[in-house]
């Protein structure tokens, strides 16, 4: 698909792959909408100011999201570079066992994030793409991982009735599972969790 003067929503866009996400868009002349709890880091000046707009967002919050995505749409329609798609980076993850605590992880607020976009018609015919990103724990998740897992195993598994309620509409839904990497989630592991995994050469 053309990226290039399109408009796509990166949540989570302030760090890590979402972060990698929004650079990489840039570069290729995309317009990024920045959803996020924190301000990204600053840019290269290469990068014109006005293809990137940050929004403060609380992903577990609905009404949040509804005016995040109010605010994205209003702005593409004054840049004139109509929406592309949505790439859900934002995690939300503690570890906990089940019986000690309820961890906090919650799929179907990006799934509000993503129904409230309504992409324009492109070029070619398309509308555009939307992204999940989901996790190797969804298939294989670790002691802690219950909840984090559940929602990761969530978006793998609406993945395809989703996408083909949305084909006849020419929205393509695409979910990918990564393992673990280096990140500002990662880093909120606790300790021994963070010390197994450096030792293991994952992170």
């Amino acid at each position: 698909m053309k990226v290039e003067n399109r408009t796509f929503i990166v949540s989570g866009g302030s760090s890590g792959l979402g972060l990698a996400t929004t650079l990489d868009l840039l570069s290729q002349g995309a317009y990024i909408s920045i959803l996020d709890r924190s301000a990204p880091p600053p840019f290269p000046t290469s990068i014109p100011s006005l293809h990137f707009k940050y929004i403060l967002l609380n992903i577990l919050s609905l009404p949040n999201i509804t005016s995040a995505v109010s605010s994205t749409i209003s702005w593409a329609q004054s840049t004139g570079a109509p929406l592309g798609g949505v790439i859900n980076c934002a995690g939300v993850g503690t570890a906990a066992k089940i019986i000690d605590a309820h961890g906090k992880a919650h799929p179907l607020d990006l799934r509000e994030l993503t129904i409230g976009v309504d992409p324009e018609d492109g070029e070619d015919g398309e509308r555009g793409v939307v992204v999940f990103v989901a996790s190797a724990a969804a298939f294989e998740g670790q002691p802690g991982q219950t909840a984090y897992a559940a929602s990761k195993g969530a978006l793998c598994s609406m993945t395809l009735p989703m996408a083909r309620d949305l084909a006849r509409h020419a929205i393509r839904i695409v979910t990918i599972a990564l393992g673990v990497f280096d990140s500002a989630m990662t880093k909120q592991f606790p300790s021994k969790t963070r010390r197994s995994l450096e030792s293991d050469g994952i992170v």
